[in-house]
């Protein structure tokens, strides 16, 4: 079966979930009858899942799979907790919450700062797999994981990462097969 269209799926999920993130805290506590924005983001990652097993048995799949499982499993963890703070009725319980877990290393480390960058990571390692097909492919990549570790300066950047990575693995996946198909006939 064919996942790759379920995996870019994932990717313009996340891209939604961090629209609707970068609207403010606000706007997504007030979102009703889910939290829409963590919703997007939980089955983005799920998404992704499929195509795991289906990358090229290289050495970048034997690297990338396992950081972009502790990245998607990172990011579950984080919409479980902002799924906890989105319903808790007032700002004052939502600080109070936060400043409890924060001082659990083991909680906020793997689950609100270090482990979601795993995903970006892993969504790069598996991407180099393509250099050889699919150098624009990979190089979108590239810029999206340099712009979400190196551009903090950029307001509401993992929106334009998760588009980019979207079109790079759009591009990885389905160029090849257009112009393969093209020489054929």
């Amino acid at each position: 079966m064919n996942f790759k269209p379920f995996f870019i799926a994932g990717l313009l999920f996340e891209a939604i979930g961090q629209l609707l993130l970068a609207q403010g805290n606000e706007f997504v506590y007030a979102l009703k009858p889910i939290d829409f924005a963590h919703w997007s983001l939980f089955l983005g990652v799920t998404l992704l899942i499929p195509q795991l097993g289906q990358f090229p048995k290289k050495i970048y799949s034997y690297l990338g799979v396992p950081v972009i499982i502790i990245g998607i499993v990172s990011i579950i963890g984080m919409c479980v907790l902002d799924f906890i703070w989105w319903s808790q009725p007032t700002q004052e319980i939502r600080n109070e919450f936060a400043g409890h877990i924060s001082k659990f290393p083991s909680i906020w480390k793997p689950f609100i700062t270090t482990g979601p960058n795993f995903l970006n990571i892993g969504l790069l390692l598996l991407a180099l797999n393509y250099l050889k097909q699919n150098k624009l492919g990979v190089i979108l990549v590239v810029i999206a994981t340099l712009i979400a570790f190196f551009g903090r300066f950029i307001p509401s950047r993992l929106i334009y990462v998760y588009a980019i990575t979207a079109i790079g693995y759009a591009i990885i996946f389905y160029k090849n097969k257009s112009i393969n198909e093209y020489q054929t006939q």
